[in-house]
């Protein structure tokens, strides 16, 4: 695994020496190329001026900021030099809170942040160790890509992973979504609704979430390749159905398909409690 970026952890008088891993694997992602119709050519990525139209080169963009409408400040490289930060490549813990705090509406991506080097090491588990026994997340800041980010530290099997944080600011108010309105739900759909999710109760591990699109479109590629005709099944529109119809309909198949799973694994823990039985039967 090759890391991304290199620095430290540190909080009051401790400092642990850092690598952090991009987390989300994209090897499988599929990508496509812009290509040019006629010849197959590739298509270039060309970047225009949209006052003048002139395709410019990296030399001739600047960075500017506007203040006005259509009036900018230029920012050069050597100004944003000039901004100096000690987080630059330190992420600055500024202390520890429940996990329970942050909402799931501010993470971004997350990294593995790993010790660099053996000295790191022993710094590096103490705090893991410490972070999984309080219960609690360290919450800090480090400069990325021209820019302050509020950064989350917690401990992963065994590990830190850390998760870029959204300002609480940035995020809209649920209240300002159209057409949520509070209204009194029928209590017989409700009792109904209720059954329904726990009849589905499941866990993470249990459920297949394979990327069933991906996939389909990794085959349609295989296809096209061995010079294959591509073949489109159509959905079928299911009919609309009244809540109540649907809601007894649905728990009703829910139960149906746990049967047999309920059942195999019933016969499977039945014959490892009669295995040993047998094996002290023939040993008598």
């Amino acid at each position: 695994m090759r890391s991304i970026w290199k620095g430290h952890i540190r909080f009051s008088l401790v400092t642990i020496p850092i690598r952090i891993y991009n987390a989300v694997d994209t090897e499988e992602t599929i990508r496509f190329n812009q290509l040019h119709k006629e010849d197959n050519g590739a298509v270039g990525y060309e970047k225009k001026c949209k006052k003048c139209g002139k395709a410019l080169t990296a030399e001739e963009i600047v960075k500017g900021y506007q203040f006005e409408p259509e009036q900018y400040v230029i920012v050069s490289p050597e100004d944003i030099e000039k901004v100096k930060l000690k987080s630059t490549k330190v992420i600055e813990i500024e202390g520890f809170i429940d996990a329970s705090e942050v909402h799931s509406t501010l993470y971004e991506s997350p990294y593995y942040a790993g010790p660099d080097g053996p000295v790191a090491a022993k710094t590096y588990s103490l705090l893991t160790q410490a972070l999984k026994a309080s219960g609690k997340v360290g919450v800090g800041k480090v400069v990325l890509r021209d820019r302050e980010e509020v950064v989350m530290i917690s401990p992963l099997d065994g590990g830190l992973v850390l998760y870029k944080l959204r300002n609480p600011q940035e995020l809209r108010k649920m209240e300002d979504v159209p057409q949520i309105e509070k209204k009194e739900a029928n209590k017989e759909e409700l009792k109904l609704s209720i059954s329904l999710v726990d009849s589905m109760a499941s866990s993470l591990k249990e459920m297949d979430l394979t990327d069933r699109y991906r996939d389909a479109l990794r085959e349609m590629i295989e296809a096209k390749i061995a010079g294959k005709q591509v073949i489109s099944v159509q959905e079928e529109e299911k009919p609309v159905v009244d809540i109540m119809t649907a809601l007894k309909e649905s728990i009703e198949r829910t139960k149906a398909q746990k049967k047999p799973m309920e059942k195999a694994k019933g016969e499977k823990k039945q014959a490892a409690e009669a295995k040993p039985a047998k094996q002290r039967k023939q040993v008598a």
